[in-house]
């Protein structure tokens, strides 16, 4: 096959930037003094119910997570996000916590993590062992709404090729228990360890994508549709097409960019832009090299196989989203949004200057008793 999916017909009601999108954050819960994880997220979310927003329990019991409802505008992502947060912020107070928006835990807690008491956990633990180890780990999830699974195939291999720009943007995971790990984006890595995840394979059809499901699920790989884990993957529970690839972002306004460009190029497929079939070992090697380098360093040209400078990648993912952000009205957005991004740099880098800064004034600091020569 050419690199254009020709071979796929149009949706029966090509929408551009009338799709809609939802996002989801996950949080993990750490003590407000020590910093410690703490397994208290269903004492935090007791009384949830009364902020009338999506807050949910995670696998693990160190963690919290906030989803907006169906959203037609980035506005209404954004107030979302932000209302969200608020009152996860709020509800873990009270118990002398805080939620920390970070892929990974920077001080670790228990092995194997105490799992929110589900049945569907516990099998999951009873037939994945030691896998479960690296659960304490929190991603961005991106939805956007479909009018058929077929306009989901053809999303799916659009963003199949850009997930590695979209991992770099997103990268927020560079400690992980007391260590850095020398990645922007360990989350990535650790998650990645799971049979069912990684990169989804191009799709010829929804008939192919049923049939690649079925055969995780036969295989044990997956137990259940829930737990086809790809990168990007058709919701088994809603009609729309999930982007998982991300850390979850630093701030809310960054996660709000990352949806405007997801849809962006969501807009791009239905439209009829035709994607560029990469081999899967290429995008392999271009996922582990932007969880690497985020936007610090390089990324890997899925085209050519060649390194590129990160922030090229990112400029020509914009280049190609830019009529569809601007028909959705999202273009003013998407370019601030880079533009701050690559001045002060990824959550990741961020993370790794605050360190740093919290490191001089000890480096500085005379010690008791002592004078000046």
């Amino acid at each position: 096959m050419s690199e254009a999916d020709t071979a796929l017909p149009q949706p029966r009601t090509p929408p551009r930037t009338g799709l809609t999108i939802g996002v989801e954050e996950e949080f993990l819960l750490v003590d407000a003094t020590s910093g410690e994880l703490v397994p208290i997220a269903h004492a935090v979310l007791d009384g949830s119910e009364a902020y009338g927003l999506d807050l949910q329990a995670e696998m693990t019991r160190y963690q919290v997570e906030s989803a907006t409802a169906v959203c037609r505008t980035t506005d209404e992502v954004r107030d979302q996000l932000l209302a969200g947060r608020r009152a996860l912020t709020g509800l873990a107070a009270r118990h002398g916590a805080r939620i920390v928006a970070t892929g990974a835990p920077v001080r670790g807690g228990r092995r194997p993590p105490p799992l929110t008491d589900e049945p569907r956990y516990h099998r999951i633990e009873t037939e994945f062992g030691a896998l479960v180890d690296g659960l304490t780990i929190c991603g961005c999830h991106v939805h956007v709404g479909l009018p058929d699974e077929q306009a989901g195939v053809l999303i799916s291999n659009h963003l199949r090729q850009w997930l590695p720009v979209l991992l770099a943007l997103s990268a927020n995971s560079p400690f992980f228990e007391g260590r850095d790990t020398g990645y922007a984006s360990w989350r990535y890595l650790a998650w990645s360890l799971w049979p069912s995840a990684g990169p989804p394979p191009w799709l010829d059809s929804v008939e192919d994508y049923r049939q690649a499901t079925r055969a995780l699920l036969a295989s044990g790989a997956a137990l259940d549709e829930a737990m086809v884990y790809w990168d990007v993957r058709l919701s088994a529970r809603h009609p729309t097409v999930e982007l998982r690839v991300c850390d979850v972002m630093a701030t809310a306004e960054e996660a709000v960019l990352l949806a405007a460009l997801v849809r962006g190029l969501a807009a791009v497929a239905v439209a009829g832009v035709p994607a560029h079939r990469v081999p899967d070992r290429v995008l392999r090697a271009a996922l582990w090299r932007s969880a690497r380098d985020g936007l610090e360093g390089a990324a890997l040209d899925v085209r050519t196989g060649q390194p590129v400078p990160a922030v090229d990648a990112v400029r020509a993912l914009v280049d190609l989203t830019r009529p569809a952000l601007r028909e959705a009205g999202d273009e003013a957005l998407v370019d601030d949004g880079v533009r701050k991004l690559l001045l002060d740099g990824t959550g990741a880098a961020r993370q790794r200057r605050a360190v740093l800064m919290a490191a001089a004034p000890q480096t500085a600091a005379r010690p008791p008793g002592s004078r000046l020569c």
